[in-house]
């Protein structure tokens, strides 16, 4: 039976994810604050348009800003930028069912927040590394695949998780997994989210900026900080698409850091997708970046735990100088940051 789905946030990540289930006969209702966004997805002579290498597809579907949704669903994907995290969680919790689930599309540490607002059995983990990046009303690009993962906070493998997993795997993301570890895999995202963080401190794309022979000391810095961390928190890092944690964890070599680089760039290379959604933050949307969200909290957990972060602060403090307009978007900004 297709699902009855809520997508709150129906920008990049939502919007992709929910085009795809529509697409696939899912019951699905969009919610989003842009009103032009809405308009189009509901509109039958427009509808939302996912564009790209992967797919071309088009659907039409209900959508609704936040103060006029009304109803209750089961299964609700939450896919708004970190920072709105506990907002939208306290918009949407009057739509949560009662035997209903919240799922987090988003990078960072967002599901403990989630579950102060909703509770935490009405919450499941879930990591992704899909690239895609909103273009206006009505339009995504969806650049590349990329790993999903999804897990109950407990780790426990329930029924609920394993519907989730089938109707993510059959009218998604046919190579989506189930975990007993999310956390495992949201800190390996953040070892690799310092690397795209740092990459939208220049001009060059992802993959470029990886392969700055140069900067492998820098790569080797930010990732084995959060390792580090993660380490003192008893959590043990799992990588995905090239990203190999153990690669910068204390002891590891060069050679295994240059080979874990050289993945990430065989990965990204190919994608439709270039630069990341941080780099499209600060240089398209000109709007404030997840770092107080995503990358802030590394250092900020690290020194309750006695790990010193000072390439992690560096690089907050940089991104903020980017959004605050006294600091220019330059490739020469890596290399003050390796420094």
């Amino acid at each position: 039976m297709p699902d009855r789905i809520l997508i709150w946030g129906a920008g990049a990540i939502g919007g992709t994810a929910g085009a795809f289930l529509k697409h696939a006969g899912n019951d699905v209702t969009f919610v989003d604050r842009e009103p032009d966004h809405v308009a189009a997805i509901r509109d039958p002579a427009r509808g939302l348009r996912i564009s790209g290498p992967v797919a071309d597809l088009q659907v039409v579907a209900s959508a609704f800003t936040p103060d006029t949704l009304r109803g209750s669903w089961d299964h609700i994907y939450l896919a708004v930028k970190a920072q709105d995290t506990e907002a939208a969680a306290r918009a949407l919790l009057p739509h949560v069912s009662d035997g209903g689930y919240v799922v987090s599309l988003q990078n960072g540490l967002c599901e403990g927040l989630i579950a102060s607002v909703v509770g935490e059995r009405r919450v499941m983990g879930a990591f992704i590394n899909y690239g895609a990046d909103w273009h206006g009303p009505g339009e995504i690009l969806y650049g590349n695949r990329g790993a999903v993962v999804l897990g109950e906070l407990d780790g426990a493998i329930t029924p609920r998780l394993q519907a989730l997993h089938a109707t993510i795997r059959d009218g998604f993301e046919p190579d989506a997994i189930i975990t007993d570890s999310i956390q495992s895999y949201l800190w390996g995202k953040l070892g690799y989210l310092t690397l795209l963080f740092a990459q939208a401190l220049g001009q060059l794309g992802i993959a470029d900026c990886l392969e700055r022979p140069e900067l492998l000391p820098l790569w080797r810095a930010l990732a084995g900080e959060v390792g580090a961390v993660a380490t003192a928190l008893g959590v043990s890092q799992r990588g995905f698409n090239g990203f190999d944690p153990a690669a910068f964890a204390p002891g590891a070599t060069e050679q295994q850091a240059r080979r874990s680089v050289a993945d990430m760039v065989a990965f990204n290379r190919p994608n439709a997708k270039t630069h990341s959604g941080i780099w499209r933050d600060l240089a398209v949307r000109k709007r404030r970046t997840e770092v107080d969200m995503q990358i802030r909290p590394i250092a900020d957990i690290g020194a309750q735990h006695g790990v010193d972060c000072p390439k992690v602060r560096k690089l907050t403090r940089m991104i903020h100088e980017i959004e605050d307009g006294v600091r220019t978007m330059t490739d020469d900004n890596l290399l003050e940051l390796m420094r």
